[in-house]
Order: C-alpha cells, then sequence, then structure tokens
C-alpha cells in the first residue's frame, strides 16, 4: 500500500494542497499551487523517462514515449492522487467542493503533480524517485500489454509526427502558445495554438496545458493532410 510521504514544511505542503479556488475565498492563505503543478509536471516527466530507459532497455523510442505519456498523463496521475488519499485533503473553495472537485480527474492530477515539486523542494530528487517509481512499477507492465501502449490512433504521438514533419520541411521544431482559457477555476480549458516560422498550423482545446497543445498538434497534422 502507498503512503504520501511527509512534507515537515507545513507551508510549503499546504501550498501543494491549496486550489486556485481556495485562495479566491480566503485570500489570506496567499499562494495556491499552479506554480508548484508547473514544476511537479517536469519532475515527473523526468523520472518516468529515467524509469522507463532504465527498466525496459529494450523499448524503443516511440514505445517509450507512448508509455511516459501514458504513465504520467490526466487519468493515470488522478489514479495515483486517488489511491493515495489526496481527493480528502486538498483545500477547495465551496464552489468546487460542491461540484464534485474531490473526485475531478483534472484537479487530482494537478495536486499530485504540485505535491510531487513540494517533496522534491524539501526532500530532493532522491526521496522523490524513490517515492514514484514503484508507483509506476504498478502499472507500466499493464500498460505495455494493454492497447494503450498500442500504436496511437489518437493524440498520443501527435506532437512528435508534427515535430518530425515540421523538421523534414523547415528544419526547424514547432513552437506550442497557450492562448487562452475558459471556464471555472476548477475546470478550466486551454486553448493552445502549435506555430513554424510565425505561422499557426493547428489550435487545440484541453482541461490541460499538455492536452491542449497535443490536439493543436493533431489539428495541424490533419491540415497538412499527414491524418
Amino acid at each position: 500500500m502507498h503512503k504520501l510521504p511527509t512534507i515537515k514544511d507545513e507551508t510549503l505542503r499546504l501550498c501543494a494542497l491549496t486550489h486556485r479556488s481556495y485562495v479566491n475565498e480566503h485570500p489570506e492563505v496567499g499562494e495556491h499551487n499552479e506554480r508548484l503543478e508547473f514544476l511537479g509536471d517536469a519532475v515527473l516527466g523526468f523520472l518516468v523517462g529515467e524509469f522507463l530507459y532504465k527498466h525496459y532497455p529494450n523499448m524503443s523510442e516511440a514505445e517509450m514515449t507512448r508509455m511516459r505519456s501514458n504513465l504520467v498523463d490526466e487519468k493515470q496521475l488522478a489514479k495515483f492522487a486517488t489511491q493515495l488519499g489526496m481527493g480528502k485533503i486538498i483545500l477547495l473553495g465551496r464552489g468546487a467542493i460542491k461540484e464534485g472537485g474531490r473526485q475531478n480527474p483534472s484537479l487530482l492530477s494537478d495536486t499530485f503533480e504540485a505535491y510531487i515539486a513540494a517533496y522534491f523542494i524539501e526532500s530532493g530528487i532522491e526521496k522523490v524517485r524513490d517515492f514514484v517509481q514503484p508507483l509506476f512499477a504498478t502499472v507500466a507492465e499493464n500498460l505495455i500489454s494493454s492497447e494503450s501502449n498500442a500504436e496511437p490512433k489518437n493524440l498520443v504521438d501527435s506532437k512528435g509526427r508534427f515535430q518530425q514533419w515540421t523538421l523534414e520541411r523547415f528544419v526547424q521544431n514547432p513552437e506550442y502558445v497557450i492562448i487562452g482559457e475558459s471556464g471555472p477555476d476548477h475546470a478550466k480549458e486551454f486553448i493552445a495554438e502549435v506555430r513554424v516560422n510565425g505561422r499557426v498550423y493547428g489550435v487545440g482545446r484541453g482541461r490541460r496545458k499538455q492536452d491542449a497543445t497535443k490536439r493543436a498538434a493533431e489539428d495541424a497534422l490533419k491540415k497538412v493532410g499527414l491524418v
């Protein structure tokens, strides 16, 4: 049974668990967890890449890319958060609670990322690695044998495919830009554009920024005739 690691710095711990909707109702609290969420996303991305590289030496780059996407996507991170009981301890505004925020996959996954960042700040990468690798291991083998890690028919590899196209055609990587957001704090939708040489090739929407950029890449692939 996995347990949430302890963060001794109570200010840091509370920041990791504090959603924007709670700060809106309790401004005296101070900072919400969105900056930590940003850092946690990067820490998890590195650690899952390292995990796959070390534990699956025969896995191709494409397979590792798909596996990484599946291990740290919103659905899987929300499952980790639920297993660790995080839904019960998130600090939410009244409106977010009424609308089921404690069970909201996007909110749960964001809080998980924020908590990972806070733990990283206090204890360092080794402690975070010790915590997350057993989580990855519990689901990795099931993902390998499931359709979730099969050759993608949807968004999983859209960004990689579009990047390959832009490199071949322009010798330049695409640029992803978040151009807007809408909706309440606990159910935001982000809008992303993918650009090459200043030209917009695709637009996408998603509950997370990374989902919006993936959908922008998929839109771009359609427009250039690759899907």
